[in-house]
């Protein structure tokens, strides 16, 4: 099993591909969007879901079967098409012009899994078993839903803001320093734990003055 270096992508803007039109491939789709990509689909069937998306202008179908050159315009390419030859030949493909491919249930095939991701705002929290049960990462992730609740939203909103202010405001590190420790020692979280929005804010405040 390959080794594979942890790390986030920023798809802002990128080109990305999708092989294949049914619900995986959906999914995919769905993904990409969300991290801001913009998303070709390849397929001669999708879903109603991807069908809809294509006529409300939110992605490109290219209705027709995966060919030869396909992939050299993209930065990304998940292949999920049902016939396996399919996603072989666009994995080889990837491969060879140095592109990045994740064959779906196939990690020999991939340069690059696609994890369970947990996203709470500014908090992205990823699960990965390096392919060996997608559906275990799933359930951990799962797990961690109900320990990291919505509230962490609005507490990395507010950690956010005020370290920018910080940074702007506070030149010594050390001061600095015990400023965030502050922000970060529990007590901030508690009361947006509590639905103390107001007091949150102005527990901020105080650390900042």
């Amino acid at each position: 099993m390959p080794k594979y270096y942890p790390a986030l992508l920023n798809l802002e803007g990128l080109a990305c591909l999708v092989v294949g039109g049914g619900e995986v491939a959906e999914r995919k789709v769905l993904s990409l969007l969300e991290s801001g990509a913009r998303v070709s689909v390849i397929s001669p069937e999708v879903t109603e879901e991807l069908k809809a998306l294509s006529e409300q202008g939110k992605i490109v179908w290219l209705p027709r079967a995966f060919l030869s050159g396909d992939t050299g315009d993209y930065y990304l390419v998940i292949s999920a098409a049902d016939q396996e030859e399919v996603n072989s030949r666009a994995a080889e493909e990837c491969r060879a012009g140095k592109t990045l491919i994740n064959v779906v249930d196939d990690p020999q095939k991939c340069n690059f899994l696609v994890p369970a991701v947990l996203r709470r705002g500014d908090l992205v929290i990823a699960v990965s078993t390096g392919g060996a049960s997608p559906l275990v990462a799933r359930q951990i992730r799962k797990d961690l839903e109900r320990r990291y609740g919505s509230e962490y939203e609005e507490y990395l909103k507010l950690l956010s803001e005020a370290r920018t202010q910080v940074l702007e405001r506070v030149s010594d590190p050390v001061i600095r320093r015990k400023i965030f420790e502050q922000l970060a020692d529990g007590h901030l979280f508690r009361l947006l734990q509590d639905g103390q929005i107001y007091e949150a804010k102005e527990w901020v405040k105080q650390c900042l003055s």
